[in-house]
């Protein structure tokens, strides 16, 4: 059998955990106004507070930290319904998660929002574009969600990209050199969640090829992506 007609080698998809602890969390300028809200609750400036940034930004992590400080369900906002709003709210604290245009119940988010000011609930509401992108037909709901205050989670900095790379690595268990990681950070999209795709690649690559994780390796990808 030639090189060519060779099967392709299969990656074993083996399973890793990303840790959503508070420690584990990489703060820099792009997202230290968001982290410091989370930080800081219950001392908000609002019961109810809007937390938008781009795929993979942090912002599930940072629901996370605020979850467990103070004892929050998590519901979508795809799945949550008019009737169900006292009962995802029962313990006081509730993360409302990606908001989008078309894809949420508006009555059950302006109910939710009324019943949270009435018991002095508090909710964090994630989303990927500002309110004024939700398309909001009911005026009321539109007005009260131009009222809230929202923190924007930014693209990240060199810095903060290269030590959101280490801990998707390490994440998975693979040690990374500085040559990798030079060469991924000067040639990668600016965003969390390139850096997520990037990692996952270099890793199934490795594990395909049965190679370790190097710059050579790296260059190979970038090259078949630009032919």
């Amino acid at each position: 059998m030639t090189p060519a007609s060779a099967p392709r080698q299969l990656a074993l998809a083996l399973s890793f955990e990303e840790s959503f602890a508070r420690e584990d969390f990489l703060v820099g300028p792009a997202n230290a106004a968001a982290f410091g809200l989370i930080d800081r609750w219950p001392d908000w400036p609002s019961r109810v507070m809007i937390l938008v940034g781009p795929d993979g930004a942090g912002k599930s992590h940072l629901a996370a930290i605020w979850a467990e400080n103070a004892g929050a369900r998590f519901v979508s906002a795809s799945a949550l319904g008019h009737a169900a709003v006292p009962r995802e709210l029962a313990t006081g604290a509730l993360v409302l998660e990606d908001v989008r245009a078309g894809a949420f119940e508006e009555r059950a988010v302006f109910h939710l929002l009324n019943l949270a000011r009435e018991d002095e609930a508090h909710v964090l509401i994630t989303a990927r574009s500002a309110p004024s992108s939700w398309g909001v037909a009911l005026p009321d709901l539109a007005s009260r969600l131009r009222a809230l205050p929202t923190v924007t989670l930014e693209p990240p900095d060199d810095t903060l990209l290269r030590a959101v790379l280490v801990k998707l690595f390490a994440d998975r268990r693979l040690g990374v050199d500085e040559a990798l990681l030079n060469y991924l950070t000067s040639r990668m999209e600016r965003s969390f969640a390139a850096a997520r795709r990037l990692v996952d690649r270099l890793d199934h690559e490795a594990l395909r090829q049965k190679r370790p994780l190097t710059r050579a390796l790296a260059a190979e990808l970038v090259a078949t992506d630009e032919t």
